[in-house]
Formats: structure tokens, sequence, C-alpha cells
């Protein structure tokens, strides 16, 4: 009995050394999208600990303010869960290999781990393991420290062409973005800034699956994000397409088409919901009368319009539908500040926070007591 209870902490000891390599491999060193369960389960729970803070900040800033920590906090936690578990389960393999008593088996875990040495191993069955805990634990930490300029380069390549959005308006939106360049005698140009866009879409779909923690992490001001400002040239793609009286733009169709596909990546990822090949007919979050009005916002700029505006609608629509719903559950879960058209009419949102009716009775991201609706959550 004694032995298979010895066996018993053995394998229990190899499990979890396992689940912690398992565990880190995939979050760090896998090149493609994959959650283990070990890492979903900390990021979930301190994100619920965050929401919980968060959701008593009265305004958006104050949201904001604690969400900024969420994605550089777990970074640090994760590899101490990891630490703690390779120690326990090496205590439970010292003891199961003839270390007598759990306290002892637990110093001489820690000295191996952190190649402290002052626990001698007694044989040459524990001096192995020792050894392979030490490579362990450096492995752990050497992982993180290499990956930190790597996730931190991400998010600045990331946030350039943020900026640069920001900077054609204080509040970019699709209209926004078409007639600024109508202003600036530059709506001809606009190519540029969709095949900008696309690269910029494939290195999120790259970055944001295989290190999932970089779609947590904020921009510097607190009212940009990533996600409305993904919206907002998508929207302007897709209203450059379907409402502006000119020759079809091939650029803008890819920039719409990788804008969707990441987005797609992204939300498949955390699990979101969303149709990955809808028709073109089917519901969207914008209403037929929010279309008409941005189009009368494009006609009053000088933009040329097509005179049916029924199909102009009926193609928006088959554009905006591909990614209307992994947009707005991005935005949902990433806790994003207010926008036209995306974070306004978001699942989570509309579920937890705000008042005043958008579209097709979705509520916007303003706080009960924000009189500004930028200051939405």
């Amino acid at each position: 009995m004694h032995v298979v209870v010895e066996v018993l902490w053995f394998v229990v000891g190899v499990v979890v050394v396992l689940a912690v390599t398992d565990s880190a491999l995939r979050t760090f060193v896998l090149p493609r999208g994959v959650a283990p369960p070990l890492t979903r389960g900390v990021f979930a729970t301190l994100r619920a600990a965050f929401d919980a803070v968060a959701g008593v900040c009265r305004t958006y800033d104050g949201r904001d303010a604690v969400m900024a920590l969420y994605a550089p906090i777990v970074l640090l936690v994760l590899p101490l869960v990891w630490l703690m578990l390779v120690i326990g389960a090496f205590t439970a393999i010292f003891h199961a290999l003839g270390v007598s008593g759990f306290e002892h088996a637990f110093e001489m875990s820690g000295s191996s781990m952190f190649t402290l040495g002052f626990v001698r191993p007694p044989d040459l069955a524990t001096t192995t393991v020792a050894f392979v805990e030490a490579t362990i634990g450096l492995a752990l930490l050497a992982l993180l420290i290499a990956y930190l300029p790597t996730i931190y380069a991400a998010f600045s390549r990331r946030e350039i062409l943020v900026a640069q959005l920001a900077a054609r308006s204080s509040e970019p939106t699709g209209v926004s973005i078409l007639v600024r360049a109508q202003e600036m005698e530059r709506f001809d140009l606009l190519g540029d800034l969709w095949v900008g866009w696309q690269v910029w879409f494939a290195e999120l779909e790259e970055t944001h699956t295989s290190l999932g923690i970089l779609s947590f992490f904020r921009s510097p001001r607190a009212h940009r994000s990533w996600v409305t400002s993904c919206g907002a040239i998508l929207d302007a793609a897709s209203l450059r397409l379907s409402a502006v009286d000119r020759p079809f733009d091939p650029q803008a169709g890819l920039c719409v088409r990788s804008g969707f596909v990441a987005l797609q990546a992204v939300a498949e990822y955390f699990h979101l919901p969303f149709d990955p090949d809808p028709r073109p007919t089917d519901p969207i979050s914008i209403a037929r009368e929010e279309f008409d009005d941005a189009c009368e916002r494009l006609a009053a700029a000088g933009i040329p319009l097509r005179s049916d505006r029924d199909q102009a609608w009926r193609d928006f629509n088959g554009w905006r539908v591909n990614y209307d719903r992994a947009l707005l559950g991005l935005a949902g879960l990433l806790m994003v500040p207010y926008a036209q058209w995306s974070s306004d009419r978001s699942p989570r949102t509309r579920r937890n926070v705000g008042r005043g009716h958008v579209g097709r009775g979705f509520r916007t991201a303003n706080a009960p007591d924000d009189p500004d609706p930028r200051r939405g959550g």
C-alpha cells in the first residue's frame, strides 16, 4: 500500500510538471492561436478580479486605469503560478523518491528550483530530479525574459497606425476618415491607407493569436483602442465600396477582407461567438437610418454618392456582416472606449452599463453618471 501511495505522488508530480511545460510552450513558443487550460484559467481568474474592481469605478477613465494593469499583472502572475506548481510537483516527486517528510521535500524542491543548493539530494535519483527541476525553473524564467521584448515590440508596431489614424480625427469613425480625406483633397489617395492597414491586419492576426495577452494591452491614450480603430477603418472601406460613386477600389476590398479575417481569428482565440461565413443579407448592428445619416454627411462633404441608396445599403450590409459580430465581441471583452458603430453597441457594455439607445436598440457604453459620451465603457 505504501508503494502504491508513493507511485501516485510521483505520477501526480510528473503530470503537473507536464501541464506547466505544455502551458509555457503553447503560451509563448507555439506560433499559433492555442490557449492551454492552465493559462486560460489564470487569465480568467485575474480577469474576474479586475472586472470586480473596474465595476466599482463610475467613469470610463477609472475603469481604463484599472484595466490598463491587467495585462502587465497577468504577465507577472503567470510565471509565478508556473513556478509554484513546479515546486509543488517536485515536492511530491522528491517525497515519492524517499525524501522523508513533505517539509524536507519542499525545502529540497525550492533549493533545486532556484539553484540555491542549500539542501543536498541524498542519492543519484534525487540528484537527477534536482537537476531537472533547476533546468525547468531557469527555462521558465528565460522564456518570460526573452518574450517580454517581443511582446512590447509587437505592441509598439500595433500602436503606430492607431496613433496615425487618431491624427486624422480626434474620434476616428468610418465617416470621419472619408470626410477628412475629401477635405484634404486626398480622397483618390486612400489606396495607400488601405494597403497600410492590410499589412497591419496581417500582423495583428499573427501576433494577437500566438501571444493572446497582446489583445489586453491598452493604448497609451485612454480613449484610443486598436479595436475601435479596426472598426473605423473597416467601416470607412465598406462605405467607400458601397456608397461612394467611384470605380471599385480593389485595395479597399482587400482591406475589408484582411480585416475581418484578422478579427475573426482573434475572436475565435477567445471563443467569442460569430458566424465565420455569414450571408450578405444577415442582420448587422447598424440600422438603415444610421447608414442614411452617414451618407448625408458624406454628401455634405462633397463626396459623390451612388444614386441607388437601397443597393448601397445592401452592399454595405454585405461588407459589414463579415466583421460585425467579431468586432462587437472584442469591444466588449476588452472594455474599449466609446466609439460609434463598435463599442457603443457591444454585447458586454450593453449588458452591464449604459443609457440611451443607438441603432437597433443597442445601448451605448456610457456609465450612468457620465454626461460625456466619450467616457463610455
